[in-house]
């Protein structure tokens, strides 16, 4: 059985899985949480680079992944996720008061795409800025992050869950679809699409920006659990942005290759004749 969607004890959701000591090596560690993506394509943790204060890491165009969040206390918590400002399992414009999943103490989860039913996601997949979810379903304004709002529990229940159980956190009735209802919609999107791309290469960036993808469909259960939040507000959230390398290395999140820093000599070869040994 594919380790993605194996059932774990986890209380919270789709996917929750335990990491090995090299992949969690990677992760940005903050006080609740901590958050990193996993390439399922080439089966690597994505490394996090860190800017002025930001946390970045590199897409691959049409390599698919998962986002992995780890709980580091020993409570439950809830975790509001979104990706390109909508969020994982309702499709809304993401706001942090909105479904979310459930992380048992210590416990770990991967979301791995869209939920679409308690049975179904739509893979992620790094995609073009204009081929994204979020710009197909016409808001692309906040394509390149994805982010976690963290909530401690109030007075947490004491629930038996077996070993297998997969939960999903304090969900509404899931949406097929984010709303993209007129082709005036999907036109504006577009258009909106086509300005960041020319914002971003003036900007100096060399490529066209990555998104997240709508990708194939994919077994993953999860279902409904009560969670009474501690506070109206998040007590943490995480961001963690993304790009292609080229475009990182144009905003200087990553180094430039060495092949680049040098002056290139159209006759590289010595000039003059050398001593004989």
């Amino acid at each position: 059985m594919n380790r993605l969607n194996r059932w774990m004890g986890a209380a919270l959701a789709i996917g929750a899985l335990t990491l090995s000591q090299a992949a969690a090596a990677n992760w940005p560690y903050a006080a609740l949480v901590s958050v990193d993506a996993y390439d399922r394509t080439d089966g690597s943790a994505l490394n996090v680079y860190v800017k002025d204060g930001r946390r970045y890491i590199v897409g691959t165009p049409g390599h698919e992944y998962a986002v992995r969040i780890r709980n580091c206390t020993g409570e439950r918590i809830l975790a509001v996720t979104s990706v390109d400002g909508v969020n994982v399992v309702s499709g809304e414009t993401a706001s942090p008061e909105q479904s979310g999943y459930v992380i048992e103490p210590y416990g770990s989860v991967e979301i791995a795409g869209w939920r679409k039913s308690f049975e179904r996601t739509a893979a992620f997949y790094f995609t073009d800025l204009r081929d994204s979810y979020a710009a197909r379903t016409g808001r692309p304004g906040n394509v390149g992050v994805i982010g976690v709002a963290v909530f401690k529990e109030r007075q947490p229940p004491i629930v038996y869950r077996p070993q297998r159980d997969k939960i999903a956190a304090d969900a509404p009735a899931p949406r097929a679809e984010a709303p993209a209802s007129a082709a005036n919609a999907e036109s504006a999107a577009a258009g909106q699409a086509n300005e960041r791309d020319d914002t971003q290469r003036s900007a100096g960036a060399v490529a066209k920006q990555l998104g997240t993808g709508h990708g194939r469909s994919e077994t993953s259960y999860a279902q409904r659990v009560n969670f009474e939040r501690a506070t109206s507000t998040p007590a943490e959230t995480v961001a963690l942005q993304y790009d292609r390398r080229e475009n990182l290395i144009a905003m200087g999140v990553l180094p430039s290759p060495r092949y680049a820093q040098r002056i290139p000599d159209p006759f590289p070869a010595m000039r003059f004749a050398p001593d004989p040994r």
